[in-house]
């Protein structure tokens, strides 16, 4: 299998990335890879005040302001939220993505999660990745398959607990101190989301949720670090030639293994 210099994040909203992997993204921007930021939701459902049209269209614009950041392109969503369901025509769709961006990393969401969209987005990618290379899965649109290595991992679900209140530890922990206020910048690019949740949380609340998950992520490094980003690492099988943690190769010391 070749090797390439693109990195890829996927979730299934609109600033889902930019709460729990922009970070890491952003430092792999930094170490020369082509950056792609890819929901496969539009984020419909995320407001109380816009239309149905206005809100796809306010969230898919803010997803290329946020992108634009770290100079990474953004994907626009292919279905509506809560319509994220693991069946063939999304997948499908979704592998097409997959094959055009030709990623050697991926980040994405954990299998565990408190929602699913989230969980199903997770299952969706890793599918993607690994039918890549099938020519008789056929895509839609069809895009040639691609054989390209992939690494693969998976972000810490929020708050570090599953769906049935279990604890889920992450296997490494990437220091994103450097990367705190280009996260938060990314993150407000999301402006509708900020308006929406000062109403229902308090002002500034998901800037602040998302720098204190990052202390917490960044206390559980061996080596104690101000902010950090957790991941779990998907296992090589079906999508690399080798057993390899491609992250810490990139990133060097600011991967640490738990």
């Amino acid at each position: 299998m070749a090797d390439s210099r693109v990195a890829l994040a996927t979730a299934a909203h609109p600033d889902d990335v930019e709460f729990m992997m922009a970070g890491t993204l952003a430092l792999l921007a930094d170490a020369g890879y082509e950056c792609h930021i890819f929901t496969i939701g539009n984020g419909n459902c995320g407001t109380a005040s816009h239309t149905h049209e206005e809100i796809i269209r306010i969230r898919g614009q803010e997803g290329h302001d946020a992108a634009a950041v770290i100079g990474a392109t953004y994907h626009n969503g292919l279905v509506n939220d809560i319509e994220i369901f693991y069946e063939p025509e999304l997948l499908r769709q979704v592998t097409a993505i997959v094959r055009q961006i030709q990623p050697e990393i991926v980040l994405t969401q954990s299998p565990q999660d408190y929602m699913e969209d989230h969980q199903n987005s997770c299952r969706l990618t890793v599918s993607a990745c690994f039918t890549r290379g099938m020519r008789n899965w056929i895509t839609h649109p069809w895009v040639e398959p691609t054989l390209q290595d992939v690494f693969l991992y998976h972000c810490q679900p929020y708050g570090c607990i599953g769906p049935l209140r279990e604890q889920i530890l992450p296997a490494i922990v990437v220091d994103v101190t450097d990367k705190i206020d280009v996260k938060e910048e990314m993150l407000r690019r999301h402006a509708s989301q900020k308006e929406w949740l000062d109403v229902s949380q308090g002002k500034d609340a998901y800037l602040v949720a998302m720098r204190e998950g990052c202390e917490i992520m960044g206390q559980m490094a061996p080596k104690p670090v101000k902010y950090g980003e957790g991941f779990r690492q998907h296992l090589h099988v079906g999508h690399s030639a080798k057993d390899e943690d491609r992250l810490s190769t990139v990133l060097g010391d600011r991967v640490q293994r738990l």
